[in-house]
Order: structure tokens, then C-alpha cells, then sequence
């Protein structure tokens, strides 16, 4: 028999997927922002279902109130060419599906492993705290996959990064280095002129007459 938080999950999945294809389906990127921002807010209405109160809060500042609002400045500063975006879509979809297919298995995979079984409720003593213990599951059985995507956010960081500084003919930028080697003699030339000595005005031939 299903309980009203049965009905609660549900609907907010529903929603959940909803918005997950049309932030890849709509064609106005602000628009697929703001569905972003929705299926943001009903992950977090699912982690408050299941009791993980940190992880609700954390999904909200975190990505609501501090990602996405980058997303939408970023979104809104540039001028994108929708048409020219969307220009080769239907190329890359066999590939997509195939990876979002791999992707689907895996989570298969590892929601029907052991962690995620059935397993009995555990009462909780009146100082339970789930951040506490959720530091404690991911800094000792999940640290290896902890540690992995870490290094995985570190690679997509240093990537940005060089696709950001790479050269281009319209951009103009500076060494550092030479701007750490410079000397005062390359940029400060003191130049000794003689002084001028000032000529009293001459008369002009009316004032003569």
C-alpha cells in the first residue's frame, strides 16, 4: 500500500525528468537554465524524502544560488547563435545515445549492488547527525571513488583553464615573465633638455606707431 510520501516521490520525479529533457530540448538556452534550476530544487525535495537534510541544503546553495546564477549571467552576457549551435545535433546522436545508454547500465550496475540493497531501518539515537555520518561513509568505504572524482574536477579545471588562456589573434595579452624581468632603465628614460629662457613679446607696428 502506498503512503503520501509514495505520491510525493513519484510526482517530484516526474517532474525531475521532465526537466532533465528539456534542459537538452529547448531551444533557448536561458530557458534551459531555468529548467536546470528546477530539476535542482525537485533533487533536492527527493534527498529531504529520504532524510539527507545536508545534501538538500548543499544542492540548493551550492548549485541554485551559486553555479546556476553563473550559468545565467554567462548565458545572458553572450550573444549566442542558436542556429549555429544546433548545427550538426542529429550527427553526434547515435554517439550520445550510446554513451547515455553505457551511462544508464552503469547506474544499474551500481544501484543494484550491495550498498544500495534492502536493508532495515536502524534506529537513530537522538543525537544523530547524517552529515557526521555521511562524512564518515565517504572518507572511508567510498574514498577511493571520493579521491577519483576529485582528480576528474581537477582535470576539467586545468582544461578550462587553457581553453580560456589560449591564444587568439583578437585577444591581446601579456608575459608575465616579461613583465617580472623588466627594469627601470626599459621603461624610465630621463631625457636632460636645456632651459629656455623666455623672450619678451615683440612689438607689432601698431603698437610702434
Amino acid at each position: 500500500m502506498m503512503i503520501f510520501t509514495d505520491f510525493i516521490f513519484y510526482a517530484l520525479a516526474v517532474i525531475l525528468l521532465f526537466a532533465g529533457l528539456r534542459v537538452i530540448t529547448t531551444r533557448n538556452p536561458v530557458h534551459a537554465a531555468l529548467f536546470l534550476v528546477l530539476a535542482f530544487f525537485t533533487a533536492a525535495g527527493i534527498w529531504l524524502l529520504l532524510e539527507a537534510e545536508f545534501l538538500a541544503i548543499a544542492l540548493v546553495l551550492v548549485y541554485v544560488g551559486a553555479v546556476m546564477v553563473l550559468f545565467l549571467f554567462v548565458v545572458m552576457m553572450l550573444d549566442i547563435n542558436i542556429d549555429k549551435l544546433r548545427e550538426g545535433f542529429w550527427e553526434y546522436l547515435p554517439m550520445a545515445g550510446t554513451i547515455g545508454l553505457l551511462m544508464m547500465v552503469e547506474m544499474v550496475m551500481v544501484l543494484g549492488g550491495k550498498y544500495f540493497g534492502a536493508t532495515k531501518e536502524i534506529s537513530k539515537h537522538a543525537d544523530y547527525s547524517n552529515t557526521a555520518e555521511l562524512g564518515r561513509v565517504l572518507y572511508t568505504d567510498y574514498l577511493l571513488p571520493f579521491e577519483l572524482a576529485s582528480v576528474v574536477l581537477l582535470v576539467a579545471i586545468v582544461a578550462a583553464i587553457v581553453l580560456t588562456l589560449r591564444d587568439r589573434k583578437e585577444s591581446k595579452s601579456m608575459n608575465v615573465s616579461d613583465q617580472v624581468k623588466v627594469r627601470r632603465q626599459d621603461r624610465v628614460r630621463i631625457v636632460h633638455m636645456s632651459a629656455e629662457v623666455e623672450q619678451p613679446p615683440t612689438k607689432t607696428e601698431g603698437e610702434q606707431l
